[in-house]
C-alpha cells in the first residue's frame, strides 16, 4: 500500500503505430515550418532588407536631404491629406453600410454587398480608367462638373475618389462579422428602456464594434497610403502637385542618375515604416478583439 502511494502512476503505453505516426507528424510539420519562413524571406524579408540597405548605403545625411526637399515634402502632404479623407468617408460608409446589412432586411440586400466588393476585386488601373469615363472631361458628368469650377480628374477630389474605391470595403468587412455574432438582444433591450436609436448605437453598437472598427481604419489608412495604379491613372502625377509618396517613388526610381535613386529609396523606405507602423498597431488590436 505504501509502495503504490509512493510511486508515480507509470505513463500509459503507446501503441508502435501511434509513435510512428507522431514522428511523421513531428517531422512534417517542421518541413512546412521550413518552408513557410524561407517563403516569407524570400518575398518579404530580403525586399525589406534590400530597400533599407540601398536607403542607408551613402549614410543619414543623403536620405535627410531627401526627406526635407520640397518635392517630398510636398507627396507626403498629399498622401496624408487623400488618405486621411479616404478613411473618413470609409469610415463613415463602413459603419452605416455595416448596420444596413446586418440589423436590416431588405431587396437586393445580397446585391448590394457583392457590389461593395467590386472594387477590390478588379484592377485598380480599370478603377482609375472608369473613374475618368465618368467624371473626366469628355465623361458623364465631368464636362458640367468643370463648367460649375470643380476639377476631378487630375485634381484631388479624383485621387480621393479612386483611393476612397480601392479600400471601400476593409472597414465594412472587420464590422460585419461582429454585428453578426453580437446579435440584437441588447439593442433590443436598451430600445425597451427608452433609449433612441443614436443612444443605442452609442452606447451599445460602438463599443462592440470598436477594435473591429480600429482594425479596419488601420487597414484601411495602410491600403489607402500605399494605393498606386488608380492614383496614378487620375493624377497625372506632377512632382509637387498631384504627386503621391508612391509616385514619388515610382517616378524618381524611373529616372537616371544616383540622386533619383536615392530619392526613390528614402520614400520607399518611409512608405515601408509607416506600414510596419501600421502592421504593429493591427497585431495589437486584433488580440484584444479576440478577446472581446
Amino acid at each position: 500500500m505504501v509502495d503504490t502511494l509512493a510511486r508515480p502512476a507509470a505513463p500509459p503505453a503507446v501503441h508502435p503505430q501511434v509513435r510512428r505516426a507522431r514522428r511523421r507528424t513531428t517531422r512534417t510539420a517542421w518541413v512546412l515550418r521550413l518552408v513557410a519562413i524561407g517563403y516569407v524571406l524570400a518575398l518579404v524579408a530580403l525586399p525589406v532588407v534590400s530597400v533599407v540597405q540601398h536607403t542607408f548605403a551613402d549614410g543619414l545625411a543623403p536620405v535627410w536631404e531627401v526627406l526635407t526637399s520640397d518635392d517630398f515634402l510636398a507627396a507626403l502632404r498629399l498622401t496624408a491629406v487623400v488618405a486621411g479623407i479616404a478613411v473618413v468617408l470609409n469610415t463613415v460608409f463602413g459603419v452605416g453600410m455595416g448596420v444596413l446589412l446586418v440589423r436590416y432586411r431588405f431587396w437586393g440586400r445580397r446585391f448590394v454587398s457583392a457590389v461593395i466588393d467590386l472594387p477590390v476585386s478588379i484592377s485598380p488601373i480599370v478603377v482609375g480608367v472608369a473613374l475618368i469615363l465618368v467624371y473626366g472631361t469628355y465623361g458623364w458628368f465631368g464636362g458640367a462638373l468643370e463648367d460649375a469650377g470643380f476639377r476631378v480628374i487630375f485634381a484631388v477630389p479624383g485621387m480621393v475618389l479612386a483611393t476612397v474605391l480601392v479600400s471601400l470595403p476593409l472597414v465594412l468587412r472587420e464590422i460585419v462579422p461582429t454585428l453578426e455574432e453580437a446579435g440584437i438582444e441588447q439593442e433590443k433591450a436598451a430600445q425597451s428602456l427608452g433609449a433612441n436609436a443614436w443612444q443605442r448605437f452609442w452606447r451599445v453598437t460602438l463599443p462592440t464594434i470598436k477594435w473591429a472598427l480600429a482594425y479596419g481604419v488601420a487597414l484601411s489608412l495602410a491600403r489607402s497610403m500605399g494605393e498606386f495604379g488608380a492614383v496614378r491613372v487620375v493624377s497625372g502625377s506632377v512632382a509637387g502637385q498631384s504627386q503621391t509618396l508612391t509616385l514619388y517613388v515610382n517616378d524618381s526610381y524611373q529616372e537616371f542618375g544616383p540622386d533619383a535613386q536615392r530619392q526613390a529609396f528614402a520614400a520607399a523606405f518611409v512608405l515601408m515604416a509607416i506600414a510596419v507602423v501600421l502592421i504593429v498597431v493591427i497585431a495589437a488590436l486584433r488580440p484584444k478583439e479576440d478577446r472581446s
